[in-house]
């Protein structure tokens, strides 16, 4: 008896044979529905993405690139054209004892601000999250100053620094201190702007840590407590190690406002919109000077270099101070 080659006696041979082709395949190929699914699964996502990119490229990578570009050159406004001088602008900046000035103010008031800030932060933050009548109450009126008009908060804490009849001298001279000039003295100034920046901040970054705060999870506090942890044991080893990425957070972008101040010395002034910081520059940050050099002076090219060395000082603060955040927050942390 002859077996015919055509029929095959495997039974996997026989499904494969009989197994239907999949569908939208015609004979390899794909439909052009199919394509298109495809095309969706893969593409779609960085479309529904991309208008971020397309925004940040023009409002915010541009300008940044452009900026670089001018400080290359001797760009005044009152000039035909612009005459390249490559980095002589930085050259000259960095010899200006007008920037470092403008730079060690910037720094102090940073200093003065961003670290009481953080830290009065935290512990409103720790307060609001027990259990206390009115929490409600105490979360807005946190949130007021930052609501607030800053150009009124200005006016306000000028008056309230004001040497002759301000309220701070007025409290200081019932416990027999004479009135202070706190426009002249150059400490005392970054004191007062740092009070300013403070006001307003410290509540807005308290209801941030908070909603950290009571985002952990319960069941960690209660273990903890069963293990013999104190109040303060669980703060350190639970609390801080969670709130890690909210603190870095925080962190980085109090450092970006901080080192960007500009609104707060310009309405300080005992003439408010000046730019100078004072009759001798002893409260000019270094957005002030930037604003002066290019809109004041019309030079240009000098304040896009201003503005490009004030870019990677943030970047180096940022940095640091992001790695100071990961070291303290994880002191603890057994991971």
């Amino acid at each position: 008896m002859t077996v015919g080659t055509s029929g095959s006696s495997d039974p996997e041979s026989r499904e494969t044979d009989d197994d239907p082709a999949p569908p939208g395949d015609h004979g390899g190929r794909q439909s052009l529905r199919d394509r298109l699914n495809h095309w969706d699964v893969r593409y779609s996502p960085y479309l529904y993405i991309a208008p971020f990119f397309i925004i940040f490229a023009i409002v915010g990578l541009f300008p940044l690139l452009y900026t670089s570009y001018v400080s290359l050159f001797d760009w005044s406004l009152v000039a035909d054209e612009p005459v390249f001088i490559g980095l002589d602008n930085y050259v000259e900046l960095m010899g200006d004892a007008r920037f470092w000035q403008a730079m060690v103010n910037t720094l102090s008031i940073f200093i003065l601000s961003t670290a009481p800030q953080l830290v009065m932060a935290l512990l409103f933050a720790v307060l609001l999250d027990a259990h206390l009548r009115a929490r409600t109450t105490f979360r807005v009126a946190l949130l007021l100053p930052y609501v607030a008009s800053l150009v009124a908060l200005g006016i306000i804490f000028g008056n309230l620094f004001n040497q002759e009849y301000g309220l701070i001298n007025g409290v200081l001279g019932l416990v027999g201190i004479d009135p202070i000039d706190w426009h002249a003295n150059r400490f005392l100034s970054h004191v007062a702007i740092a009070s300013m920046v403070n006001w307003r901040w410290t509540g807005y970054n308290a209801l941030i840590i908070l909603a950290a705060m009571q985002a952990i999870p319960r069941d960690l506090y209660e273990a903890a407590t069963v293990d013999g942890a104190g109040r303060w044991r669980r703060f350190i080893s639970v609390t801080l190690p969670m709130l890690r990425p909210t603190m870095i957070f925080v962190v980085i972008t109090a450092t970006v406002g901080g080192l960007q101040i500009f609104t707060e010395p310009k309405l300080f002034a005992e003439v408010p919109g000046s730019n100078n910081g004072g009759s001798t520059g002893q409260f000019q940050t270094v957005t002030l000077f930037m604003y002066q050099q290019g809109f004041e002076n019309f030079e240009l090219g000098y304040a896009s270099a201003t503005a490009w060395i004030l870019f990677l000082v943030i970047v180096i603060f940022a940095l640091i101070n992001f790695w100071i955040t990961r070291r303290i927050s994880t002191t603890e942390d057994p991971r």
